[in-house]
């Protein structure tokens, strides 16, 4: 009964590490974008929370802030900035093509292209 009583807790000293660990592999970052309009939003959450490593994202018109938390070991912040770049938006200092830029709608598309 005390080996029983033992391994169960070993068992479940390990379970809780593994746990532990997928909480971590979690990050939020917040990259500045070049978004216009409320089309800007929506197509932007919609591609970022659909994809595979994202949990969340959120862009503030206000501001043009994307809040993007992701598991680092399926996404990269590279990743997440690049899939923005190729959307036609600015991300950080990254800036988009001109030939993404255009495929926008005209609404979406920074003043003066």
């Amino acid at each position: 009964m005390k080996k029983v009583i033992i391994l169960l807790g070993v068992v479940f000293c390990l379970s809780y590490s593994v746990s532990a660990q997928k909480k971590t592999n979690k990050e939020e970052v917040v990259i500045h974008t070049s978004s216009q309009c409320g089309d800007c939003k929506e197509r932007i959450e919609e591609m970022f929370n659909y994809q595979k490593g994202i949990v969340f994202a959120e862009l503030d018109l206000e501001t043009d802030n994307l809040t993007v938390k992701f598991k680092k070991d399926k996404i990269s912040l590279e990743e997440i900035k690049n899939m923005l770049n190729e959307l036609g938006y600015d991300a950080d200092d990254q800036k988009a093509k001109l030939e993404q830029v255009k495929t926008l709608p005209l609404c979406c598309q920074p003043v003066g292209m």
